[in-house]
Formats: C-alpha cells, sequence, structure tokens
C-alpha cells in the first residue's frame, strides 16, 4: 500500500460521479460531471380519468365542475315564464275546479264569469272611478306615514337621546292592532276622508321606522371608525357611510310599508265609504256579488304588484353598486 492510500481519511472515498465530504453525508456530484442522458422508464400508458358525469375526483361528490354561464341559460326556462308560472296555475286550477262543478257560483264565481263582470264594470266607468279614488287615499296615506316614520327613525338612530323618547314609545304603539284603532279615528276624525287616510299612514309608519332604524344601527362600526380617520365630521359620516349603510334596509322596509298600504284600504273604505274599490266590494258582499268581491281582490292584488314592481326596480337602481346574491 502506498504511503498516500495509508494517509487518506477512511470517509474520504471518491466514487466516479462525486466526492465525499468526510462527514458522513451523501456524495456530492462533482462540477465536472455530466448529467444522465439515458431516457426515462417506461412505466406504460397512463389510463384517462374515468367520466364521473361532470364531477371532480372529490370521494365526497360535493364538488361539481363549473359550466359556462351561457350553457347554463341555454338550458333554463326563462325566469319571467317561471315567475308566471305560479299565477297561471292557480288561474288554471281555478277554471277547472268551476268548470267542473267543484265550486259553484254561489261560492266563487268562474274565471270567465269574472272577466266579463270586470269588463263591465270597467265599461261603464265604475271600476276607473274606484282605482282613482283609492290610488289617491294611498298616495296620501304613504307619503304622510313615509314622512314621518323616516323622521322618526332618524332621530331615533342617529341620536340617543332621541332612541331613548322615540324607540319604546313606538314599540309599544306597534303592538296595537291598527285595524283595531278604526273606531277611535271614526270618534277623532268622523266619517269622511281623514280616518281612512289615518290607518295607511298608521300602517305605513312603522314598516319603515322599524326597518330604516336598524339599518343604521346596523352599520359597521369599522366603516364609521375609517370615516374619522380620513377626517371625515359627524355630517360626512351620516352622509357617506351610515345614510348609504342604511339603504337597503329601508328599502326593504318601503316594500314592506307600500303592501301594508293597500291592505289597510281594505279596512279603511268600509268606514262609510261612498266611493273606491272598498265600496264597490261592499255593496258587492250585501247582494252576494261574488263575482265583483273577486275583482275587486284581483284589482288590489295588480295595484300592490305594481307598486311592489316600481319599488324593485328602484332598488336595482339605487343598489347597483352593492353585490348581493341572486339565487343559484
Amino acid at each position: 500500500m502506498s504511503t498516500s492510500e495509508m494517509s487518506r481519511p477512511p470517509n474520504a472515498a471518491t466514487a466516479g460521479t462525486g466526492t465525499g465530504t468526510g462527514t458522513g453525508y451523501p456524495a456530492t456530484p462533482d462540477a465536472g460531471a455530466r448529467p444522465s442522458k439515458e431516457p426515462p422508464e417506461d412505466t406504460g400508458p397512463v389510463a384517462p380519468p374515468a367520466n364521473d358525469g361532470g364531477r371532480s375526483a372529490d370521494s365526497s361528490g360535493d364538488v361539481e365542475t363549473i359550466r359556462p354561464a351561457h350553457e347554463r341559460r341555454r338550458r333554463q326556462v326563462p325566469r319571467p315564464l317561471r315567475r308566471a308560472s305560479g299565477p297561471v296555475g292557480a288561474l288554471l286550477l281555478w277554471w277547472l275546479l268551476s268548470a267542473t262543478g267543484v265550486l259553484s257560483p254561489d261560492t266563487l264565481a268562474s274565471p270567465v264569469r269574472v272577466f266579463h263582470k270586470g269588463w263591465d264594470l270597467a265599461a261603464d266607468g265604475q271600476l276607473g272611478s274606484a282605482i282613482r279614488v283609492s290610488t289617491q287615499r294611498v298616495i296620501e296615506g304613504f307619503l304622510i306615514g313615509a314622512v314621518a316614520g323616516t323622521a322618526l327613525a332618524l332621530l331615533a338612530g342617529l341620536f340617543r337621546l332621541g332612541e331613548d323618547l322615540i324607540d319604546s314609545t313606538v314599540g309599544m304603539l306597534r303592538a296595537l292592532p291598527w285595524v283595531g284603532l278604526i273606531p277611535l279615528f271614526i270618534v277623532w276624525f268622523g266619517i269622511d276622508e281623514k280616518p281612512k287616510i289615518a290607518l295607511v299612514v298608521i300602517a305605513v309608519t312603522f314598516p319603515l321606522y322599524f326597518n330604516i332604524y336598524a339599518g343604521i344601527r346596523g352599520v359597521d362600526p369599522q366603516l364609521v371608525e375609517a370615516g374619522t380617520v380620513l377626517g371625515l365630521n359627524r355630517w360626512g359620516q351620516i352622509r357617506h357611510i351610515v345614510l348609504p349603510g342604511a339603504l337597503p334596509g329601508a328599502l326593504v322596509g318601503l316594500r314592506y310599508a307600500l303592501g301594508s298600504a293597500w291592505l289597510a284600504l281594505v279596512f279603511a273604505e268600509q268606514i262609510n265609504a261612498s266611493n273606491g274599490i272598498g265600496y264597490l266590494m261592499n255593496n258587492a258582499e250585501q247582494f252576494f256579488q261574488t263575482d265583483v268581491i273577486v275583482v275587486c281582490l284581483v284589482v288590489y292584488a295588480v295595484l300592490g304588484l305594481v307598486s311592489d314592481l316600481i319599488v324593485r326596480l328602484c332598488t336595482k337602481y339605487l343598489l347597483s353598486w352593492r353585490a348581493s346574491f341572486d339565487g343559484a
């Protein structure tokens, strides 16, 4: 054995592709070593993924392959048709029950008879005059109630003193059945237009108050704090943060208030009314004219639906900046 081999450390063995480190770690490749050019080992053909009906390989089956939106729309029924399917189905069921004799004319008039009666009432001007009078009552009562409900909600929502003075009082009055206030309104205002409008005012005020108040108090306090950091004063915070944050709740209250206004009008026009839709219903009740009663109910429903549609369009326009969930 040569002298150089005897002096070499035992852990410093060299290999053709690397040198040891002398510390027991794996050998590192030499700087001049070339990588192997041998092709990788062939493992055979790869089987394509199984067709699982558009689902992923997740065994839970909760993850689905997302399809393009235009493909999903082509397979769906147009939304206006879906929305109209409920009323159309109810109308067909009503006609079927009337045609088969399950519903007698004394119990509920057939849709055909109701249509002809409504046409006659519209032709002689009674229906148009009644709609104008009832709509005027709703508009007057709604405007007064909207101003009162919004003002009370702003005072109670923006100021603690206003909350202490107003919120408990409004909550107590809200517990009263507003239909039961009709005799008291007759004593106070007589039997002309005032008690009818007052009942609509009560029905409108409470929904607007509670929804606007909840919207104001539901504003994220971190947004208010951020406004303070950015230098907004009290009015600036109310204008740019609080009121926009309360707008969705206010619009919900507006929809509810309009529906309550038409509902209150049904009872209000029973108070010695000489015109209006409720007047037609009251006269038809005395003569058992179910066709006229149904015509008036349909008119109430259509007017309420139109009012709700107007508010929905306003909501879509005013809240265009706000992302929302439109359903799956």
